[in-house]
């Protein structure tokens, strides 16, 4: 960018409105216009090539957006219903993709609260997968999916390899929703190599914390990413001319990757100072996500919404989501809106309940 700030300095409420830097804008000059449906276009094909080699899995498919790669990557896991997702009852693929697997797969869900709260771990799985036993009265689990990060949670490397290792025994495929997993990685020094090691396939946004304009990439096995390219055709996501967009995204690898601790130490400092004021949090801030527990502090979220635009910060709700084009002045003022609504519940504590997003007494 040219200013002194990002448009997005002041922007809590998803790491999804990121923009484009200005090398990520320049290297449009360098943009091809091959058609990627016929896998004609050099700079998408050069993306697919970089992701195969950063996440060590022979295929890789480029993506309008991550709810794409999660529908077709789920659905190129499974073959005839019925069949069932195990999946995190807070996931993305269950949540927030317009009931896509429901829909687009004809796979019945089964959400899984985790004991520790945080994440799923191998004796949630066992307690609640359905095997393929011959009881005709269920519809067997096929695939397991988990998402990494969720609510900005890292999950940690030695579940997955716990999990992973069931997944082969059973003979179930493990899709990872990696939406967010750069920032998993930018955390713990974990490779995405070493990630993606232990799935079937991986769904990796770069739209989100990387600064992309848009799209996400469906890794895998060859014949697999084959599979979900023609699903992707079907539900169509068939992009022309999509080195305008790939030309940024390599960019945004190459140059954001790094820059991702920043939104973490963002995020840590804001949950550092909810917890000194007292003010609880849903769970810990392992990235770039703070969740505020207002429900039990009596907070009003749409109060917080409407402090936050006094205090000229954008935000959401109870979800705080930081990103590297936030600034410090920006972080300093959310603090204050927190802060006063925070006071306000001491006054006027909320009891009310959220109803298709709107506040209810």
């Amino acid at each position: 960018m040219t200013l002194d700030k990002y448009p997005t300095h002041n922007e809590f409420r998803s790491d999804t409105f990121t923009v484009p830097t200005q090398s990520m804008i320049s290297a449009l000059s360098t943009a091809t216009f091959g058609d990627s449906v016929y896998k004609e276009d050099e700079v998408t094909l050069l993306l697919e090539e970089k992701m195969r080699v950063l996440t060590g899995k022979p295929g890789a498919l480029f993506c309008a957006s991550g709810t794409l790669s999660n529908q077709i990557g789920l659905r190129a896991n499974l073959v005839q219903p019925p069949y069932s997702i195990l999946c995190d009852y807070r996931a993305h693929v269950f949540l927030h993709e317009a009931g896509g697997l429901a829909s687009l797969s004809q796979a019945m869900i089964h959400p899984v609260k985790p004991a520790n709260e945080d994440y799923l771990t191998l004796e949630d799985i066992i307690e609640n997968y359905t095997p393929d036993d011959g009881d005709i009265h269920a519809a067997p689990t096929k695939v397991i999916s988990l998402e990494n990060t969720l609510h900005g949670i890292i999950m940690p490397i030695e579940e997955i390899a716990r999990i992973s290792q069931f997944c082969k025994e059973e003979g179930l495929k493990l899709h990872c929703d990696g939406a967010r997993l750069w920032n998993a990685s930018a955390a713990t020094g974990v490779s995405i190599k070493e990630y993606c090691s232990y799935f079937d396939s991986v769904s990796l946004c770069l739209s989100k914390s990387l600064g992309a304009p848009m799209g996400s990439i469906l890794v895998g096995e060859e014949k697999y990413i084959e599979k979900a390219n023609h699903f992707k055709k079907q539900n169509g996501g068939g992009i022309r001319q999509a080195g305008i967009v790939t030309s940024m995204a390599i960019v945004a690898i190459e140059e954001n990757f790094s820059k991702l601790c920043q939104s973490h130490e963002f995020a840590k400092d804001v949950g550092s100072f909810c917890t000194k004021n007292g003010i609880a949090l849903e769970h810990p801030v392992d990235t770039n996500f703070v969740f505020i527990d207002t429900k039990k502090m009596k907070m009003n979220d749409a109060l917080l919404v409407t402090l936050g635009k006094k205090h000229n910060v954008r935000l959401m709700g109870k979800r705080l989501a930081f990103s590297f084009q936030n600034d410090k002045e920006s972080v300093e003022r959310l603090k204050l809106a927190i802060l006063e609504c925070y006071e306000d519940s001491k006054v006027r504590p909320f009891e009310g309940i959220k109803c298709n997003k709107k506040m209810y007494l």
